[in-house]
């Protein structure tokens, strides 16, 4: 039916229906112009070329900035002179994105080592951005010279413009190794790339050292040359060499960069922190913003104030809550929360030879850009012999005019055709000819005839050189790593701009749960929860719990003081525990809220209680029908919603006790529903971190009802009804003492009606 719809009025089944109506599969159609729009983006937007770093559209910059001779060492032109050129002659897009192409390349917070100088104001690092470009000058930089040395010189291809008017380089020559010295990014359709900036020292290092051994592993790359990025931001990278390593043998990873920070005295004990670099691409004013906005909102109790002070340099100042607070602990809570740690994903996916898409390793990359460099050598070297041999065909003409110079003159003076006749008379070519007809009369003195033999002995000998350089791949590999050399002197760690900024350490050994402390401001709270389930946080430590109200039909089921860093455990019937952390909990002014909204309880499972986690402490466990166990309470932490299963029961038997055990408890009471009582040794009980437990009592009807755990040097205590305390010692318990999983005997007199011990 949907081919029908595409038919021509007339009805006809041709590709034509008689009125210019082309029938066209849409399927098809879209597929392929979807295709072409893809490749276009990949191909000529999105991705770098590996062998020069380059997008089309700053190739088309540079090569315009050529063409208006805005060398490093002429004037500034207006950038709105080259945006124009750049436009009309070469990239048909809008001035805007051109622009603000241009502007990255400038950039010295963006760029490692910019292409542009620029003068100006081309932005800022808090993310300000560049003025008009009717206001703004610029020129080249010697990287970007290097980047076009031998374009003259048959060193690449060139292509047509896009209106066939012009021609433009399909690569550069790069002699810079600008793809890993500078980075890139770029989203194309369904791939992107993201490649960090490097020092370039570190790459012409490593590639010298691949042209000495090919076969160099990616490992001995990085160990012993390209350590990792060299962001223009500078930052510490706090990744291990393995997950470096392995970043650069796969082309892809991430690596973890952290603000640069130091601690300045202020006298009597107090500091503050400098914040002096920032992690690549991070905007400062946000930065700040950012941490402003935490304080505000007290998510940062250890840090009292933050002020930004920076002029050129960057300076952030960092004011702690007082003299006593970490400043390790400081600091990594604010990499937890903020920007001041980065992660920079790391996706080297690159066109290889200008054509195809991939993802390339570190040595992949310099393999490409040196191979790149010697077709360069080659091709310059070719067209410079062309050029010397086209010289030398000259010279030798002019020779021969020098030697018949008489002759010369009469058949220049004397004959119809002056050129044939040349050419018959002395054997030359068409080329000589032509020179020795252009020949000034100024040229005839005896000290030109010299200088031309010197001019062929000099070219004689280059000729030589270079056909031994194009006889040999040793030779040109020689020269490729002493141009390299040339390049790492140049711009080497010696120099302010080779000079490494990115630093590498590691992340302090700080205990993850003291850094999520440390942004909880410490306040204390009263923690309600009633017998449906809602659960709130009071303000400070509320004594008189009568006074709380409920919604109705409901009542308190238990209270307890705590503070908003604290972890807030709750039990439930099917032997699950969940995890709250008290400042997340709904404040206390009205009824609070469902725990099921804060956690995933089952419908059919009851809270059995809640309290304060305190990791050292151990914890009794025990269900309904009598099994029970002891659990070491740190391992009863919920990471998720879901809760953390510990005790194993099913249906009808449910989870009914709870209770912490004190240091010296050596004995355990338990109380059945039958009101028997039955004391026994704690150590028969098992310590496991998951599971049903063993029998504590033994019932023919009923269940457990309470148990306490007691020090028996104490005695076993308990409250009746009227809040007697009632105490029995070793001999009193005598009757009661016994096994694990027995019976027990009928509960003394005084015990409480309710069977529970009370208190």
């Amino acid at each position: 039916m949907g081919n029908d719809l595409l038919k021509p009025p007339g009805g006809g089944d041709g590709e034509d229906g008689g009125d210019g109506i082309e029938v066209i599969d849409l399927k098809s159609a879209l597929e392929e112009r979807y295709l072409a729009y893809a490749l276009s983006t990949i191909m000529g937007r999105a991705l770098p070329d590996v062998r020069d770093g380059l997008k089309p559209v700053h190739r088309r910059i540079l090569h315009a900035m050529r063409v208006l001779k805005l060398d490093p060492n002429t004037g500034f032109k207006k950038c709105a002179r080259i945006v124009g050129d750049v436009i009309g002659k070469f990239h048909p897009h809008g001035d805007q994105a051109v622009y603000d192409a241009m502007v990255r390349l400038a950039q010295d917070f963006a760029q490692r080592y910019p292409l542009i100088d620029g003068q100006g104001n081309f932005g800022n690092i808090d993310g300000d951005g560049a003025a008009a470009y009717r206001y703004t000058e610029a020129r080249m930089t010697e990287v970007a010279t290097l980047l076009l040395e031998g374009i003259d010189e048959d060193a690449v291809d060139f292509r047509l413009t896009y209106n066939e008017e012009d021609k433009e380089p399909v690569v550069l020559p790069g002699a810079f190794p600008n793809l890993l010295a500078n980075g890139s990014s770029g989203i194309a359709v369904g791939m992107a790339t993201n490649i960090p900036p490097h020092n370039v020292a570190e790459l012409c290092d490593a590639a010298r050292h691949l042209i000495q051994f090919p076969d160099a592993r990616v490992e001995t790359l990085v160990q012993k040359y390209v350590k990792g990025p060299d962001f223009p931001t500078g930052g510490i990278i706090v990744d291990d060499q393995a997950t470096i390593i392995e970043a650069y043998r796969t082309g892809r990873g991430a690596f973890r960069v952290r603000a640069k920070w130091e601690k300045e005295d202020t006298g009597r004990g107090g500091y503050r922190i400098i914040i002096t670099e920032i992690p690549y691409q991070v905007q400062k004013s946000k930065l700040i913003e950012k941490i402003a906005d935490l304080l505000v909102n007290r998510k940062l109790p250890l840090l009292e104030d933050v002020r930004d002070e920076s002029a050129e340099d960057i300076r952030v100042v960092l004011e702690p809550k007082n003299r006593t607070v970490d400043p390790d602990l400081l600091m990594e809570s604010l990499f937890k929360v903020t920007d001041l740690e980065n992660r920079f994903s790391m996706n080297m996916n690159v066109l290889s030879q200008g054509r195809v898409p991939k993802v390339m390793s570190l040595k992949d990359v310099l393999r490409e850009w040196l191979d790149h460099r010697r077709d360069v050598l080659l091709r310059r070297s070719r067209y410079r012999l062309a050029q010397i041999e086209k010289r030398l065909e000259v010279l030798a003409g002019l020779l021969i005019a020098y030697l018949n110079i008489d002759e010369v003159i009469r058949i220049i003076r004397f004959e119809d055709e002056p050129k044939k006749k040349l050419m018959e008379r002395f054997e030359l070519t068409e080329v000589q000819v032509e020179a020795i007809l252009n020949m000034r009369l100024r040229a005839l003195a005896k000290l030109q005839e010299i200088e031309i033999r010197r001019e062929h002995d000099t070219l004689s000998a280059e000729k030589a050189q270079i056909e031994k350089i194009l006889g040999s791949e040793e030779l040109q590999w020689k020269i490729l790593s002493n141009d390299i050399g040339e390049i790492r002197e140049k711009f080497g760690p010696k120099t302010a701009l080779g000079k490494r900024r990115t630093q590498f350490g590691t992340a302090q050994d700080i205990d993850v749960e003291a850094v999520q402390q440390a942004m909880i401001e410490k306040e204390p709270i009263t923690v309600v929860i009633s017998e449906k389930g809602w659960i709130r946080a009071m303000k400070g430590h509320v004594q008189d719990t009568s006074s709380l109200t409920f919604k109705e039909g409901d009542k308190l089921r238990t209270a307890f003081h705590a503070e908003t860093h604290d972890k807030i455990v709750l039990f439930t019937t099917n032997g699950k525990f969940f995890t709250l952390t008290g400042d997340k909990l709904p404040g206390g002014r009205g009824h609070g809220e469902p725990v099921r909204v804060m956690v995933d309880m089952e419908n059919d499972a009851d809270i059995v209680t809640a309290f304060k986690h305190e990791p050292s402490r151990k914890l009794l466990l025990a269900s309904s029908v009598g099994n029970g166990f002891t659990v070491p309470e740190a391992e009863i932490i919920a990471n998720t919603r879901k809760g953390k299963q510990v005790m194993n029961v099913k249906l009808p038997d449910e989870a009914v006790l709870c209770m912490p055990l004190s240091e010296g408890d050596d004995h355990l009471a338990v109380v059945g529903e039958n009101r028997k009582l039955l004391v026994f040794p704690l150590d028969q009980l098992p310590e496991m971190t998951r599971g049903k437990g063993v029998r504590l009592q033994k019932y023919k009807d009923g269940g457990i009802k309470d148990a306490r755990p007691f020090k028996m040097e104490a005695g076993l205590t308990w409250q009746d009804s009227a809040d007697r305390t009632f105490t029995k010692t070793r001999d009193e318990l005598a009757e009661w003492m016994g096994d694990r999983a027995q019976a027990g005997r009928m509960v003394p007199k005084g015990f409480p009606r309710n069977g529970k011990f009370g208190g």
